[in-house]
């Protein structure tokens, strides 16, 4: 008598998770306040650092808008980057859960990367100075434009905390996991789409764990 029983499946890949920087990862305010408050003292131009550190997320030229003249604003963006590394590294601290996000994702036999509208080797020295290590670090992308390196590495999930985060994990038809931990509120990013809302990163291990390769939550 032929067997019945159903063979067994191999298991699905496992997935490539991405994950913002600023605000997602790391608490990047006390470093960009420092080298915003250097900038306005070496350009004698007024700079509000502490608004500026409440709305990190978007390109650095979209906040130097606020307090450079138009055609300035390459010239300021290249400055800022120069004394970055000085001013922004050493005052910057992990996100509670972040090292352990990371490492949920490798153990599981997946891949961990980092996408982040910041200054690439910028966000590669805060990775290195933090003791972090993600599989990649993509920088120069905001919102949607994360899509890019979203699809090219194959990332079937986005971890971040601006409702641009989702933007850019719904254009890469990648599953949206926010976290309450930058600019926008929970609503905000519920409102835009995120599929799941976490308080901070110590809650992505446990929900991750009942994540699986191949299956995606209904969306709301």
């Amino acid at each position: 008598m032929a067997s019945t029983s159903i063979p067994a499946q191999p298991p699905a890949a496992a997935p490539t998770v991405g994950f913002d920087l600023d605000m997602t990862l790391i608490d990047s305010r006390p470093g960009i306040r420092a080298c915003w408050v250097e900038l306005s003292e070496r350009t004698g131009t007024y700079v509000d650092a502490d608004l500026v550190v409440s709305r990190l997320g978007p390109p650095l030229a979209e906040e130097m808008a606020h307090w450079y003249p138009a055609d300035e604003i390459a010239a300021m963006s290249d400055l800022y980057r120069e004394l970055y590394p000085v001013y922004a590294i050493t005052g910057t601290l992990a996100m509670p859960g972040a090292r352990e996000a990371i490492e949920a994702v490798q153990a599981a036999g997946g891949r961990a990367i980092v996408v982040t509208a910041k200054w690439e080797p910028n966000a590669k020295l805060h990775m290195e100075h933090l003791g972090m290590e993600p599989d990649a670090v993509i920088g120069d992308l905001w919102a949607e434009q994360k899509a890019l390196a979203l699809r090219e590495h194959g990332a079937s999930v986005y971890v971040g905390d601006h409702t641009g985060d989702v933007r850019g994990a719904r254009v890469a038809e990648a599953f949206s996991v926010a976290v309450s931990t930058g600019p926008c509120s929970a609503e905000e990013l519920s409102e835009a789409g995120a599929d799941v809302v976490l308080g901070d990163l110590t809650e992505f291990p446990g929900w991750f764990s009942d994540y699986r390769p191949g299956y995606l939550p209904a969306r709301a």
